[in-house]
């Protein structure tokens, strides 16, 4: 869990893949909020069309590269929990912060991955690294 944290705060702005509500593949910008109780925790708001994607299909994938050329691939479903403590975490970031203002926002959503998987790789010839991080 560690290296795989480690790499997402190093590397702020991943990029989530989810099923569209049309069938079509959608990918987006998004930033990674933190691990808290074990799990990986990400925001956004139950106005958007990546909320309603992901209520309708769960699964998700997230991936992005660092400046050295490794990369992470991040899956697993997508579960809602209105969590107070981790939309506080959330909060704190300065970007949260200037969307929705209070962790009390009615439209702000936090999410984290259940059965999560994560593979960490590089161009360097050695084996991926991968990673089960949370199950249901």
């Amino acid at each position: 869990m560690e290296e795989v944290v480690k790499f997402l705060r190093e590397n702020p702005v991943q990029y989530l893949a989810t099923v569209g509500r049309d069938g079509k593949a959608k990918c987006r910008p998004f930033m990674f909020a933190g691990e808290q109780g074990g799990k990986l925790w990400f925001c956004t708001n139950s106005t958007k069309e990546v909320y309603k994607d992901m209520q309708a299909n769960p699964y998700v994938e997230v991936s992005v590269s660092s400046p050295a050329y490794a990369w992470i691939r991040l899956s697993g479903k997508a579960v809602f929990e209105n969590d107070r403590a981790v939309k506080e975490m959330c909060i704190q970031n300065p970007i949260v912060k200037s969307q929705y203002q209070t962790a009390d926002n009615p439209i702000f959503e936090v999410f984290h991955l259940a059965d999560a998987r994560a593979v960490i790789a590089d161009f360097s010839g050695n084996p991926p690294k991968t990673y089960t991080l949370h199950t249901l």
